[in-house]
């Protein structure tokens, strides 16, 4: 993500918190001026409504909690069509900035004979633990509505009318062993779905092969961290990737350490600085300064689509040729997880073959 895109987000995420908690500010505004014409304004009225005006500022402070809850990534794809997200982010500040103000009335109290309103912290832990507990509710509250509305957004994006519509958890649990959680693929589906047709892979052959990939890599479902191995390890984790090694060369690791910190992650098992870098500028993705964004579920699922997108014309090339194997090597470079991939692949062909 460019910077200039991550201030964006967050611009735009403060602002709808804003939007959701100047529903309130006005409200006690118009209360206020009633209050006011029927009484000379005191000093008191006016405190007050500076409180009213800083509400707007905690629901700013609200709206970006709730964006990084939900993931920027999110906001800065977000379009004019996508109003339920962006009333989810109006929502956040209103209810937000209520923890908020909360925490700051209950931990900040007046003290006798240090001048008027003169603030002091409460000594009492218990108000202080009650506190925090009111405001970790309310975010987990925050994070769930969020994370509603941005499922919300995938499902309605995912509606293509494309050969991927009603692919089912069901189906794909049939290309993977009984210790595969239905659970995992329900959760991560839409994503790997949503990641073909990012890159214009929406098409039955593409898609067993991208589920195939997934049951060699992590049989799991999920995005995952590479382990250490026999195949990655002699002494020190990784070190068999690092720097002057032959698949250092290869994967175009050229900094000590970048063996560890370009280990294999996410759907695909992205591995080593040059399939970083590549991928991470083809998505404008940070992956070379945040490696583990490639363990995040939508933008692995963007990860590997793209990668497959790479390789596109040699993987139907090699599918078409009935050359399995060379498909997989394609993606791993090798026959590691071949026997898995096989199975996989296989199964798909028949449960997907009216698709």
């Amino acid at each position: 993500m460019a910077i200039f895109e991550i201030l964006g987000a967050l611009a735009l995420a403060g602002l709808m918190g804003m939007v959701g908690q100047g529903a309130r500010v006005f409200i006690g505004l118009k209360k206020l001026r009633d209050e006011m014409a029927a009484n000379s304004p005191d000093e008191q009225d006016l405190f007050v409504a500076s409180r009213l005006i800083v509400s707007l500022l905690y629901g700013f402070v609200a709206g970006i909690a709730a964006g990084f809850a939900l993931g920027l990534d999110q906001i800065i794809g977000i379009t004019k069509t996508d109003v339920s997200l962006l009333m989810g982010l109006a929502a956040a500040g209103y209810a937000g900035a209520d923890a908020i103000e909360a925490f700051t009335s209950r931990i900040v109290t007046p003290v006798k004979g240090t001048g008027p309103g003169a603030p002091t912290l409460v000594g009492n832990t218990a108000d202080l633990e009650a506190s925090v507990s009111d405001v970790h509710d309310e975010v987990a509250s925050i994070k769930s509505m969020m994370l509603e509305c941005a499922a919300s957004k995938t499902l309605t994006s995912a509606k293509a009318g494309d050969a991927l519509d009603g692919v089912t958890a069901d189906q794909v649990k049939q290309m993977f062993v009984p210790a595969t959680q239905i659970g995992n693929i329900t959760t991560h589906l839409p994503n790997v779905i949503q990641g073909l047709r990012t890159a214009g892979l929406a098409d039955k052959e593409m898609l067993i092969m991208a589920l195939a990939t997934i049951r060699a890599e992590t049989e799991g479902f999920r995005p995952i961290s590479e382990g250490v191995s026999t195949f990655n390890t002699t002494k020190t984790p990784f070190d068999r990737y690092e720097p002057g090694t032959p698949a250092g060369k290869r994967l175009g690791n050229t900094t000590k350490g970048d063996g560890p910190l370009f280990k294999g992650r996410g759907f695909v098992q992205l591995t080593g600085r040059d399939n970083y870098k590549r991928v991470g500028t083809q998505l404008s993705l940070a992956l070379i300064s945040q490696p583990n964004l490639a363990n995040q579920s939508d933008l692995a699922g963007r990860i590997l689509g793209q990668f497959l997108k790479n390789n596109e014309a040699a993987i139907r090339a090699a599918l078409a040729a009935g050359d399995i194997k060379k498909a997989r090597k394609l993606v791993n470079g090798g026959s590691h997880g071949f026997d898995r991939f096989e199975d996989a692949f296989e199964k798909g062909k028949e449960t997907f073959k009216d698709l």
